[in-house]
């Protein structure tokens, strides 16, 4: 199993702080940091900076050297598809081949009716995102691309600039394995992602996904299966019971400390390396290739050290 690094950009993390994230990943082994793509935060609207994804992955592709970067997820609301296939292919070029694409359909509606991003019903951002996955799949494969779907339409569009991975960047696509995602995945995407979920419904989402890519001809072996955690990781025990109260205490809650671990616990990875390390093999029994650990106190950096030193090659 692999371990990327995930960060939720809209809660607070200044440009000096995604460098310091991106440095500690490569002096530690991180394979890829991956970040939110969003424009406003969850916690606190007023006091939380939220920069650009796609503007501030390409800057730090330009800072670094080994570190592969990507979004988790894009929305297919905020971006048209033409303009998300050159920014993600343009980061390429910056990285030297190091992007990794993730789409999905969008779902805070708070941060769309902020700043008058189109926010339809479920199922047309559904439509949306599957016409995006295959028209950003096209301008990366093919040299010309016509394409006339019900929300985008294309006219002899020069697939340019192609990126530098070939036949393309890796593509994910974020679900929960229903057909809206599922079969669009089978057709275009490199890897689908479950954010959140235990083991046993991780294993029910990838039967699904299996299925589609059955559906459409495809070896359900090329298709990388992953997902996302919330993660508290100590040296010890007690250093993730410390981080535990630092994240407890920056937002009010409606119930005690207690109370609060007892359920993050519940649907997110806690402990010590070996304890975090042992959870994560319930996910690999299940069929999973990647896992990408939400680091929310993203100023600590102690745990970027233990995930890429001594966590990433004990589940290897």
């Amino acid at each position: 199993m692999r371990v990327a690094l995930m960060i939720e950009g809209q809660e607070g993390v200044t440009w000096e702080q995604w460098c310091a994230l991106a440095d500690a990943c490569e002096e530690h082994g991180v394979e890829t940091l991956f970040r939110s793509d969003h424009y406003i935060s969850q916690v606190d609207e007023d006091g939380k900076v939220a920069h650009d994804a796609w503007t501030t992955l390409a800057a730090l592709a330009a800072r670094t050297t080994t570190l592969r970067l990507g979004t988790l997820v894009s929305p297919a609301t905020f971006r048209l598809p033409g303009l998300l296939a050159n920014a993600a292919a343009t980061a390429d070029h910056v990285s030297g081949g190091r992007i990794e694409l993730g789409i999905g359909a969008g779902w805070m509606e708070r941060e769309h009716r902020a700043f008058g991003f189109p926010f339809p019903e479920t199922s047309v951002r559904v439509e949306m995102f599957a016409e995006q996955l295959e028209i950003v799949h096209r301008l990366w494969t093919e040299d010309r691309v016509d394409f006339h779907g019900r929300h985008y339409v294309l006219e002899d569009a020069p697939g340019l600039p192609k990126p530098v991975q070939k036949p393309h960047p890796p593509i994910l696509v974020g679900g929960s394995g229903l057909r809206g995602t599922a079969d669009p995945a089978a057709r275009f995407a490199d890897e689908y992602n479950s954010p959140f979920v235990s083991p046993d419904d991780f294993a029910a989402i990838r039967a699904k996904v299996v299925a589609a890519c059955e559906r459409a001809g495809r070896d359900p072996a090329t298709m990388r299966f992953s997902t996302m955690c919330g993660c508290l990781i100590g040296a010890t025990r007690a250093d993730a019971l410390e981080r535990a109260r630092e994240l407890y205490a920056r937002a009010p809650r409606d119930v005690d400390f207690d109370a609060w671990l007892e359920g993050y616990s519940n649907r997110s990875l806690f402990g010590s390396v070996d304890e975090v390390a042992e959870q994560l093999g319930a996910y690999e029994r299940a069929g999973c290739d990647r896992v990408m650990l939400q680091h929310l106190l993203h100023a600590d950096l102690e745990p970027v050290r233990l995930i890429g030193r001594e966590l990433a090659p004990a589940v290897a």
